[in-house]
C-alpha cells in the first residue's frame, strides 16, 4: 500500500485524528461513533491500518500524529510528482497550466516561492 495515498474514510478519520490530536483512543472511538457511526472494532482497525502506514502512533492509549497533515501534503504532492511526472514538478506545472490558465496572483505566489527558495539555498 501506497503510504501517501488514503481513502476517502482514511482522510475523513486522518483529518479527524490531526484536528483533535494528542487523543485518548477511547475518546477516539467516541468521535468516531458520532462522526461516522462506526463501532469500536472499526475505529480500532482504520487506527491500526494508519499506524502501520507510520502515520500515527498509539502509544499507551493516547493517539498522536507521527507527520503532520502538512508533511503528509508534501509526502503525497512527492509521490504523485514521481508517479505522474518522473518527479519534475516543471512537467506537472506545464500540462497544468496548459488545462487551466494560473491568475496573476498564482503567478507572483509562485514566484515568490522560487525566490524564497533560491536565497536559502547554498550552492
Amino acid at each position: 500500500m501506497e503510504p501517501y495515498k488514503l481513502g476517502e474514510m482514511e482522510q475523513r478519520f486522518a483529518d479527524l485524528i490531526w484536528e483533535k490530536e494528542p487523543v485518548r483512543s477511547g475518546e477516539l472511538v467516541k468521535l468516531c461513533q458520532e462522526a461516522f457511526a462506526w463501532k469500536r472494532t472499526t475505529t480500532y482497525t482504520m487506527l491500526k491500518r494508519l499506524c502501520d502506514r507510520g502515520i500515527f502512533v498509539n502509544e499507551g492509549g493516547t493517539v498522536r500524529a507521527c507527520m503532520s497533515r502538512e508533511e503528509f501534503g508534501a509526502g503525497a504532492g512527492a509521490q504523485f510528482l514521481d508517479e505522474h511526472f518522473e518527479g519534475s514538478l516543471p512537467r506537472f506545472l506545464t500540462a497544468f497550466s496548459r488545462r487551466r490558465s494560473l491568475s496573476g496572483r498564482e503567478i507572483a505566489e509562485l514566484k515568490k516561492l522560487i525566490e524564497e527558495y533560491e536565497d536559502g539555498r547554498e550552492d
